[in-house]
């Protein structure tokens, strides 16, 4: 079975697709999503479809992507060498290069993997998320998703499983941070989004690097000798990596995996710390030696981080993430997604789309714009999560100020989360009206300040009538302790300028 000629992938409507013909339905934006791909694979298959276009387009030097099925394939072919071999799904000769298998440079163990989850990646490490070994009614497209995804954005799996070169250590991830047109549903729209990015990186195609533009790009197709390694620098920016020895078969009908160990990493880039030219990764510049984004263990994209991501002085923005000149009209969303990763485990797929409204995106300074909004949104929820902690302290503490202490304010701890889950959910709408009004004079600016200092005090009421139920207390001492709870919360909300809504 051959991605380039073989109808493979399966689009909305039942039709099915080679690769070739997939691009070209791209071209021709006629693909609205991918029926069989899991959600944890959304991030590693963009990305992969921008790179192998890219480099097929730059090396035949053309600008545009065809529309034609035929051109392609000749695009396609053309990458490696006029060979078809590489595009096979289950290569006959072992000792060839196979889609994503390097060649099996002989005297490995070899041990079988069932279906293609098993060999995708970990999604958590007691099963319990995403049960693993279920596909066993695979068909071809689920290993070709499955191995994308592992052989592009895997990291450190125990001894002689190594990761690939674009993340910050074996325990880090590879994480995507980009703008996407959106659909009607307001979610990137996958045909859209792919020309998008996939003109963007090729107009920046002679953008100064460290790598090197023309050099080693689809490292499947090269040797892999044991103890081997390709250095970082001579990788084209846009190479498409394997980070692991895998091979497909064909067996009695079905399609097995099997895989092996390895010595070493394939790409030497240790040194680097993930900071390889990728278009979707945010690079971390506060120290000496810049480092790309790790979603670590319980990490996620909350507001804070997004914040910190658009406006922080120590992150530089990707090239994905950046407007690019003359795109401001059409819908659009931030688009941030990555796994969340522990040692040799991950935590979950963190994924958050952010809608951009045209008219934010059009305003001059807009990154400064959003700093300051976004300081002034965040300075009114640490005040609404103060007000509500020392309230629900003194309802715990029986309404009694003296015995107020850090026990009674952990009992807070629920209310306060809910809080803040509040104030993340509806952060960016109300940031984006903000905005808007610090562009439309004080009235506008006064309105869009006060619906978002309600939602706050609201919220923080609700919880503190909510810890009423839920936190012991001795009739004999409730009375006193709800009024003097709710006197603090008031007083709390009034003295940080948050009530002022109810004087409107």
């Amino acid at each position: 079975m051959n991605l380039l000629s073989d109808p493979i992938f399966s689009a909305e409507g039942g039709r099915r697709l080679n690769l070739p013909g997939l691009f070209a339905a791209l071209a021709c934006d006629e693909v609205r999503g991918f029926p069989r791909l899991r959600a944890h694979q959304r991030a590693a298959w963009h990305m992969f479809r921008v790179q192998l276009a890219a480099l097929a387009l730059d090396k035949a030097g053309r600008a545009e992507p065809p529309q034609d099925e035929a051109d392609w394939h000749a695009l396609l072919v053309a990458l490696t060498e006029g060979v078809a071999g590489p595009w096979d799904l289950t290569g006959p000769d072992r000792t060839k290069p196979a889609f994503l298998q390097p060649p099996d440079p002989g005297g490995l163990k070899w041990e079988p993997v069932a279906t293609p989850d098993a060999l995708d990646l970990l999604i958590t490490s007691r099963n319990h998320d995403l049960k693993s070994e279920i596909a066993a009614q695979a068909a071809p497209e689920d290993w070709v998703y499955a191995l994308i995804s592992l052989q592009t954005s895997e990291g450190y799996g125990g001894r002689g499983n190594f990761g690939i070169a674009r993340m910050n250590g074996g325990s880090s991830s590879r994480a995507m941070l980009g703008l996407a047109p959106a659909g009607p549903d307001g979610r990137p729209d996958p045909a859209s989004w792919w020309r998008r990015d996939l003109a963007l990186v090729l107009r920046n195609r002679n953008a100064p690097t460290l790598l090197t533009r023309g050099g080693k790009a689809l490292l499947w197709t090269l040797p892999w000798p044991e103890g081997r390694q390709i250095p970082a620098l001579e990788m084209d920016p846009l190479a498409i990596e394997v980070c692991r020895r895998i091979r497909l078969v064909a067996r009695d009908g079905t399609v097995v995996a099997e895989r092996a160990a390895s010595k070493a990493a394939r790409v030497e880039a240790k040194a680097f710390n993930g900071v390889l030219d990728d278009p979707w990764a945010p690079v971390n510049v506060k120290d000496a030696t810049p480092k790309t984004l790790t979603l670590g263990e319980g990490g996620r994209f909350h507001y804070r981080r997004m914040v910190d991501l658009l406006t922080g002085g120590y992150w530089q923005l990707p090239l994905a993430a950046r407007l690019d000149e003359g795109e401001v009209a059409g819908n659009m969303v931030l688009v941030a997604e990555a796994l969340a990763r522990g040692n040799s485990k991950t935590d979950g797929l963190q994924s958050r789309n952010v809608p951009m409204p045209k008219r934010v995106r059009g305003l001059a300074d807009i990154r400064n714009r959003i700093a300051r909004a976004a300081q002034e949104q965040m300075a009114e929820i640490a005040a609404a999560d103060a007000a509500l902690r020392e309230a629900v302290a003194l309802y715990a503490a029986r309404g009694d100020f003296e015995t107020v202490g850090k026990p009674q304010r952990q009992r807070a701890a629920a209310a306060r989360e809910r809080l803040d889950a509040t104030a993340d959910r509806i952060f960016f709408d109300h940031l984006w009206a903000r905005i808007a009004g610090m562009d439309e004079g004080d009235d506008a600016l006064a309105e869009a300040r006060a619906n978002f200092r309600a939602v706050l005090v609201t919220t923080a009421r609700d919880e503190l009538t909510r810890a009423f139920d839920a936190i012991p207390c001795a009739r004999i001492h409730a009375p006193r302790a709800r009024i003097r709870a709710r006197g603090r919360l008031e007083g709390a909300l009034r003295k940080a300028n948050l009530l002022e809504v109810t004087h409107a």
